[in-house]
């Protein structure tokens, strides 16, 4: 047992040589152990600090660690023997944590450390983990009747396991689908009158012929031959979908790619992957916890740990922006689809023409395209570019290092400051199959300096996980990013700098631990507005042929194209947040319904009745935004603000090393609010996210 790879984490795990064979063992130990060190730690007549919180710390971080990196894996590196591993491990794993939340012993103990003489000698950060602490085992039924505490831990169970079954049958569905043309006709919907396209001159006839770029070209054609084939493999990845929806002539491609990408895991396809059944229960569940609780809904438990008060306050907010946008939507979509008419000949405009009419608009509007932009920007140059702002802003500086990990395309970088390593990342930036879609940040571990035992005084870094699902370099091509996936990798990466630049020792409200979950989007949504700036645009660009930089001449043409259909994008994002907040609000709801009836009451483009975009919906049923979708919303509000005091003071050096002091460095130690105000000096302001968003203009 002592051999098995994962009872032996350190700093850098062995990601190379974990085996699906290795995870119930390891697991069951780790959760026999903890159990046993449990037993022995209640059993202790003395109650303080050290022998209770920060031993439970020390239990429950092992083998939170190990089942983390499980959890991580299934994310990035399914395979079906790994897979059948994570899930029975599952429940057990649940009832495990649940236990613990819910142990009666411990939470006395707990309370008493809160009303003992000690608490005053705690420092603000011991204070605030051990308050969130004692929130949180309310939260997870200690105060329950047994039988209630047995029926809540069962739910708990049978929610993560829905949730992960959600993810799979999304991945699944994904993977599965699948189209196969010969050449650039085929593409193009035209006869075909030539062999299976492979060169480079290849591409660049298929390219005229159908519209898709060569790099998506090359792309689709190194998916065909991962399989043994010629031509062209189009996938729902999203490099792929993206790829077909932006440039391809072919409406017929277009329509059948929108179809499958909105269809995927609803009873319109695959019945094995079907999600209708899983969202009915998980809805069932979440209302069933809230009210043993003592809630009136899942909204309500929802934002007990948010800064928002009420689902009220959420949905007033969303409709107030809702209703801003609304006039620029509406101008937006009347502008999309005149040109469609008079220029690509639609006299209809469907939601599968959208994307595609929207390109051709912009680069007639703006006098460029995508696809022009994206030649500038190789993946390391923008990562150098990444790094030597984050210098710029904070004095920090990323090194690489030779690590084991779990695709050859991962990379690890340190973090030092003043010759001392302050934390370390993990960026694994490609789409693949087998690897969930979208980007997201995790963590391995967080920031922590020890306090009693062995380790006492030693000081923990903190580790991250940054995945995106960029489009992939092809046949020894250096990928190139285009602006949107730069967007997508500061916004991420902003998520890695709360993590990693923490301040705090208590690993509780370190990082992004304890930061209420509608304020986590804050620091992410921040960095973006720098990928905005000429200079720092210029820093990461080298054009693929002449290796110029960006042209200022370009670089206009993007900032005026900034806030291109902006009206549209914000109020797809409130259907979404409306939705989402509706439905956990409203017990026993048609969740169908719901959705039908606020894209009747925002929506300005109706969806066709085939589109089953709730089943796919990951963020709200698998991925820790139930009834907080609207954080993003709520985030940007905060971050627009934040940047707008980089624009007001000249020295963003200064500026940044009190951001980090104020809010990254803080954690989850305070409230969100306070650190905002602490660094703003004032309550925060929507009028930064207008400006920026060009709602304040007249339409």
């Amino acid at each position: 047992m002592s051999e098995n790879v994962l009872l032996n984490l350190d700093s850098e795990p062995r990601f190379d040589a974990i085996r699906a064979a290795d995870i119930e063992p390891a697991m069951t130990e780790a959760m026999l152990q903890a159990n046993e060190a449990i037993k022995k730690l209640k059993a202790q007549p003395e109650v303080n600090w050290n022998n209770t919180v920060e031993a439970l710390t020390n239990i429950t971080e092992r083998a939170g660690r190990i089942w983390g990196v499980i959890a991580h894996l299934n994310s990035v590196a399914d395979t079906p023997e790994l897979r059948d591993a994570y899930n029975s491990l599952m429940p057990k794993v649940s009832e495990f944590f649940t236990a613990i939340s819910q142990d009666i012993d411990l939470y006395e103990r707990f309370k008493s450390i809160k009303a003992s003489d000690e608490y005053a000698h705690l420092s603000a950060a011991q204070q605030t983990k051990l308050n969130h602490d004692l929130r949180d085992f309310v939260l997870s039924g200690a105060e329950l009747p047994a039988a209630e505490q047995a029926e809540f831990a069962a739910l708990q169970a049978e929610g993560a396991q829905l949730s992960a079954s959600f993810s799979q049958n999304v991945l699944d569905a994904t993977d599965a689908f699948a189209l196969y043309f010969a050449n650039g006709e085929e593409l193009a919907g035209k006869e075909n009158t030539s062999s299976g396209s492979s060169s480079k001159a290849d591409f660049a006839r298929d390219s005229e012929i159908s519209g898709l770029t060569e790099e998506a070209l090359a792309m689709f054609a190194a998916a065909a031959e991962a399989e043994g084939k010629t031509g062209y493999k189009i996938g729902l990845q999203m490099p792929h979908y993206l790829a077909v929806m932006q440039y391809a002539h072919n409406r017929e491609l277009r329509r059948q790619l929108y179809h499958a990408y909105s269809t995927r895991a609803s009873e319109l396809g695959e019945a094995k992957w079907d999600n209708t059944a899983n969202i009915n229960r998980i809805l069932e569940i979440a209302t069933r916890e809230a009210h043993l609780l003592g809630f009136q809904n899942y909204a309500e438990l929802s934002l007990a740990t948010k800064m928002a008060d009420t689902p009220q306050q959420v949905l007033a907010f969303l409709q107030d922006l809702a209703s801003r946008a609304r006039p620029f939507a509406e101008k937006d979509l009347a502008e999309v689809k005149a040109y469609a008419h008079e220029h690509l000949g639609l006299e209809e405009l469907q939601p599968w023409d959208v994307t595609y009419a929207s390109e051709k608009l912009r680069q007639a509007k703006y006098a460029f395209s995508q696809t022009e932009v994206k030649k500038y920007f190789p993946a390391d140059r923008v990562l150098a570019g990444l790094f030597a702002q984050i210098d710029k802003l904070y004095g920090v500086h990323f090194i690489e290092k030779q690590v084991p990990v779990w695709h050859p395309d991962v990379r690890y970088f340190e973090l030092e400051q003043g010759g001392a390593i302050i934390g370390g990342v993990y960026m694994d930036l490609y789409a693949r199959a087998g690897k969930r879609g979208g980007a997201w940040m995790n963590d391995y571990r967080g920031r922590r300096r020890f306090t009693d035992g062995h380790y006492a005084g030693q000081l923990q870094t903190p580790i991250a996980y940054l995945v995106c699902n960029f489009t992939p370099p092809v046949a020894g091509n250096t990928a190139r990013l285009s602006h949107e996936e730069i967007l997508t990798l500061f916004h991420e990466t902003g998520h890695g700098l709360h993590h990693l630049l923490t301040q705090v020792d208590e690993l509780g409200v370190s990082g992004i631990n304890g930061v209420e979950w509608d304020a986590v989007e804050m620091p992410s949504q921040f960095m973006e507005n720098f990928v905005w700036e000429y200079d720092v645009l210029a820093g990461m660009s080298s054009h693929q042929d002449t290796g110029a930089i960006l042209p200022v001449e370009l670089y206009d043409k993007m900032l005026a194209a900034k806030n291109f259909q902006t009206g549209l994008f914000i109020l797809r994002q409130m259907e979404f947040a409306l939705f989402d907040m509706e439905i956990y609000s409203q017990p026993g709801c048609d969740w169908q319904q719901t959705l039908r009836d606020v894209r009747r009451k925002v929506a300005v483009m109706p969806q066709p009745d085939f589109n089953r975009f709730a089943h796919s919906f990951s963020h709200i049923f698998a991925g820790g935004y139930s009834a907080g979708y609207y954080s993003y919303s709520w985030a940007e509000v905060l971050s627009a603000d934040i940047y707008a005091a980089f624009e007001e003071e000249a020295d963003a050096a200064a500026t940044g090393k009190r951001f980090w002091h104020e809010i990254l460095a803080v954690g989850g130690s305070r409230p969100a609010m306070e650190s905002f105000k602490a660094f703003r000096g004032r309550e925060p302001s929507i009028d930064a996210l207008l400006r920026h968003c060009g709602l304040d203009e007249a339409v």
